[in-house]
């Protein structure tokens, strides 16, 4: 399915465009062996994602990008539909992950050629592929070629954390390939002397033997007699850059050495890793960075700011100040319901201790963060030890984050850590706090239990676990969506700070931008535009310095671009509305002429590219609503911006109320009221209207024209062209959208209402009869069915077959009685079953074209 534009549209209105395509409502039934889903356009070249890919997901086609000797959108068809490739990728790298169908990235594609290459010479290598853009369905994809291509292949993959092989075990069994996963050192080898499971995963400790005095004369050992395993084995090692599992892996190499050994990181290498990693493993296979992700939209970008909880509060004139500025950009209701909180807060903060300021801090954060305070957002704190991750938990169940927080560490409790701990003080020593906090917080579950829970809820249910307190335990290999925010209480640097970081470069819904590092500790001491993660000496021989290492954003500058952006993006779409741009310009721009049907759909693209607009617009404001001043812009120029953000969300009101609008828009939009109540709205919140969610049409049947009139938004109101043109596009978009249900009823209703706009137009009526006229008939489209129609009747299906029957309601009743006495369970889209019922209504209708046109209706009948 290949959906084009001319050059001055944009490609995100031919995605936009397909998925609303796959609507039911639409022809969604056409999408049934849709393989891919392609848009594209001469300037922006080609995007391709599948059924059922969001707008977000749509990926880049990137191959050969020094060729400019053709347009990107036909050198990109070229490439990637070519018939070879085409049939390839349909038949070796489509996956279903956890019933989400999933077509690969570019940069997977290509890794995934170069190993088979590799594999075919039986040589190994390493795969660096940036933390968050799926190494693990590389993985997926990589063994399910090598099993289905060599009958005598093996593939184990090997971790070296619990959580990491946890989640391998999760990822295979959700995309469909079964995965055995080994318990201890003694099941693995059993395993691989036995010619079955052709899938293992296990833990790189599994290879190890404690007591080794001298290494090398263990691994000359192993190598002198090499372990028996069954058929030919190819490693994965996953997060092979650590210097701590270089050992292991020489082990694990001494006892298989026929094994060919691919391994995967997320991280560049260091210099002091290099040789063991090349002895091990080979060379590169292929390589994707950090900022080539980043660039392609694969992860998102990270923001950093250091804090300096301290100096910021330490004394009660400060305490105010921080309060003032951290609340700047909330409008006056918001900012006195938390100082209404505040109070208690203030005595918290006036304690000596550094860990209730910093726990201070992260809650305030919760209240003015959009992201965290519309409660789609979670976060992490990194503490030190175990010790400071148990005090951090215990201050914030003191905090509203009580019950919505964990703490999630390596320790499990046992009585032996406290026996010898009594010191025959008052006061608990370190480990009995330890022991204390965790048996009151599992109560009767185990640790592993109370923690998959936790973890569980962070990732699926945002509002009700909002933060976690870790040490190391989730900083590599955990995959959460929702976490935008990593508060950093710990000293780190290099791969650990980078893994660490990378919890939060996850895309997520709409409203997540960016990745958020808060740093308490000062890890880097000079932060101008960017900062670099990396302080040891990377390997970067094959590569350029800049390509290897990663960079932070700073907070304000990259704030301040994304508003200007939005802003700029904004007034570019609305250019083309015709002067003198007002409501009814709009409304023309937007919804078309009332007159040309096809008008309204065809400018759905435009209206959703406003919403998404809107949306973008204020979600770029409210991140540096409070630090306005700060960011750089005046008293005028921030004046200036919240006039035209105030425009724009009115406008955004009236073009949907005008349109009739019954696009699912909380794919863009959930976080929205929050957002325009916390930092637009002037005041407390209004009342919702009395009318609810009911549709303008609904207004109409219920209370009548003057309440449907006056629940328009005022700059509707003003004008009596722009209220008609709004009600008849209410009108005709309920005729669009119900038209299949009975066509021959909206197909009248159809002819009315063109009737009715050009008596309009020509002034043949006055405007009070336009508005009876155009009720009357708003009433009769959003009810079904016109006056006269027999009483028995009495369902939107009947009606439909009488209105499609020639009004023959004798007809119209029997075919109904044969559909609803021989109709089996699920039968819609089940061909056999179709047949029984059309057999059926052949019976009564005796021609079998007329049985396809009225089967096609009886099809569409949700009583049926």
């Amino acid at each position: 399915m290949l959906e084009l534009k001319r050059s001055t549209v944009s490609i995100g209105d031919g995605i936009r465009q397909s998925i609303v395509n796959q609507q039911k409502e639409f022809i969604g039934s056409f999408f049934s062996t849709v393989q891919f889903v392609l848009a594209g356009n001469d300037t922006e070249g080609l995007r391709y994602g599948t059924v059922g890919t969001p707008e977000k997901f749509f990926l880049k086609w990137k191959e050969e990008i020094e060729d400019v000797s053709r347009l990107q959108l036909d050198k990109y068809l070229l490439r990637l539909c070519n018939k070879k490739r085409l049939i390839e990728i349909m038949y070796d790298f489509v996956l279903f992950d956890g019933g989400i169908k999933k077509l690969p990235r570019t940069h997977q594609y290509f890794s995934i050629k170069a190993a088979q290459e590799h594999i075919r010479r039986r040589e190994g290598g390493i795969i660096w592929h940036t933390q968050g853009s799926g190494k693990s369905i590389v993985m997926v994809l990589l063994a399910k070629w090598i099993l289905e291509n060599n009958p005598n292949a093996r593939v184990v993959i090997i971790t070296d954390r619990d959580e990491l092989d946890k989640q391998i075990e999760r990822v295979f069994n959700e995309t469909g390939e079964p995965i055995k996963r080994t318990t201890s050192g003694r099941d693995l080898m059993a395993q691989l002397a036995e010619a079955k499971p052709r899938l293992l995963c296990s833990l790189v400790h599994k290879f190890g033997k404690k007591g080794v005095d001298n290494f090398e004369e263990f691994i000359k050992e192993l190598e002198s007699q090499p372990a028996k395993a069954v058929g030919e084995l190819f490693l994965f090692v996953d997060e092979c850059h650590r210097t701590q599992s270089g050992k292991l892996h020489r082990t694990m190499k001494a006892m298989l050495p026929s094994a060919i050994f691919i391994g995967f990181t997320g991280t560049p290498l260091l210099k002091q890793d290099k040789q063991t990693s090349l002895e091990v493993f080979g060379k590169y296979i292929h390589t994707y960075k950090f900022n080539e992700a980043v660039e392609d939209e694969v992860v998102l970008d990270l923001i950093y700011e250091a804090r300096d909880i301290d100096q910021k509060i330490s004394s009660p004139e400060r305490i105010d100040a921080w309060f003032e500025s951290k609340t700047k950009g909330l409008n006056n209701f918001q900012k006195s319901e938390l100082k209404k909180k505040w109070g208690t807060m203030q005595k918290v903060l006036s304690s000596k201790s550094r860990m209730e300021k910093v726990v201070s801090d992260i809650i305030f954060d919760f209240n003015v963060k959009p992201r965290l305070s519309s409660e789609r957002g979670t976060a992490i704190l990194v503490a030190s030890s175990i010790y400071e991750a148990c005090r951090y938990f215990e201050l914030f169940q003191k905090t509203e984050l009580k019950g919505k927080c964990a703490v999630v560490t390596s320790y499990n409790p046992v009585t032996r850590d406290i026996t010898t701990e009594d010191t025959g003080a008052n006061t608990e020593t370190e480990k009995q706090f330890i022991y204390k906090t965790y048996t009151d917080l599992l109560g009767d579950k185990k640790t592993e239990t109370y923690e998959d829970e936790a973890k569980g809820k962070f990732i699926k249910e945002p509002a009700n676990m909002r933060l976690l307190v870790v040490v190391a335990k989730l900083l590599v290999g955990f995959d959460a969506p929702p976490c935008t925010y990593l508060y950093i209480d710990k000293s780190m640097q290099d791969h650990g700070l980078f893994q660490a970081i990378c919890r939060v470069n996850r895309l997520d819904t709409e409203d997540k931008q960016f990745g958020y590092i808060v740093d308490y500790k000062d890890l880097f001491r000079k932060v101008e535009d960017a900062v670099a993660v990396y302080t040891s000496e990377l390997d970067y021989d094959e590569f350029e310095k800049s390509d290897c290492d990663i960079l932070l954003q700073d907070r304000l500058k990259k704030g301040r671009e994304r508003l200007d952006n939005a802003l700029e993006e904004t007034a570019l779409l609305c250019e083309p509305v015709a002067l003198p741009k007002d409501t009814l310009a709009y409304i023309r721009y937007f919804c078309g002429n009332p007159e040309i049907p096809e008008e309204l759909k065809s400018r759905e693209v435009q209206r959703t590219a406003l919403y998404k607009a809107a949306v973008a617009l204020i979600r770029a404001y409210a991140n540096i609503a409070d630090e306005m001043e700060a960011a750089g812009y005046t008293e005028k120029e921030i004046a200036d911006i919240k006039k035209q953000i105030d425009f724009y969300l009115k406008l955004r009101e009236e073009i949907r109320k005008a349109s009739g609008e019954s696009l699912d828009l909380k794919t863009y939009e959930a976080d929205m009221r929050h957002l325009i109540d916390n930092y637009i709205q002037a005041d407390e919140p209004k009342k919702i209207s009395p009318f609810g969610d009911l549709t303008l049409l609904e207004i109409i049947v219920n209370t009548g024209i003057a309440d449907a009139i006056n629940s328009l938004p005022k700059g509707i109101q003003g004008s009596n062209e722009a209220v008609a043109e709004t009600i008849e596009n209410n009108v005709r978009s309920k005729i669009i959208t119900e038209h299949l249900i009975d066509p021959a009823f909206f197909e009248e209703m159809s002819k009315l209402l063109d009737l009715i706009i050009k008596e309009r137009k020509a002034n043949a009526i006055n405007y009070e009869e336009y508005l009876k006229k155009i009720a009357d008939l708003a009433k009769r489209v959003n009810e079904g069915k016109s006056e006269g129609t027999p009483d028995a009747l009495n369902t939107p299906a009947k009606r439909a077959l009488y209105n499609n029957l020639g009004e023959d309601e004798g007809l119209a009743l029997a075919v109904h009685e044969k559909v609803v006495t021989y109709r089996p369970d699920n039968w819609k889209g089940n061909g056999p079953k179709e047949l029984v019922i059309k057999s059926n209504l052949f019976e009564v209708l005796g021609d079998e074209k007329e049985v396809e046109r009225i089967f096609a209706i009886v099809k569409q009948q949700s009583e049926y």
